[in-house]
């Protein structure tokens, strides 16, 4: 997998703030990068970045951004 032939997405609200987490697909699964380290990528299946994204939007998370 080489990052530079990915389709890199980001947040609206990511973009000119610095804060660039970026998502792509690769081979059915989801990869994330921030992109201040673009060599580091996390690589989830698409059921456990569903799970992620409900729990987020659910605030489940929501103690860890102060």
């Amino acid at each position: 997998m080489s990052e530079r032939t990915l389709s890199w997405i980001k947040a609206r609200a990511s973009v000119g703030n610095n804060a660039c987490v970026e998502l792509a697909e690769h081979d059915g699964m989801v990869v994330l990068r921030n992109s201040r380290e673009p060599e580091i990528v996390l690589v989830f299946t698409r059921e456990e970045m569903r799970a992620f994204v409900h729990g987020a939007a659910a605030g489940e998370f929501d103690r860890l951004l102060g």
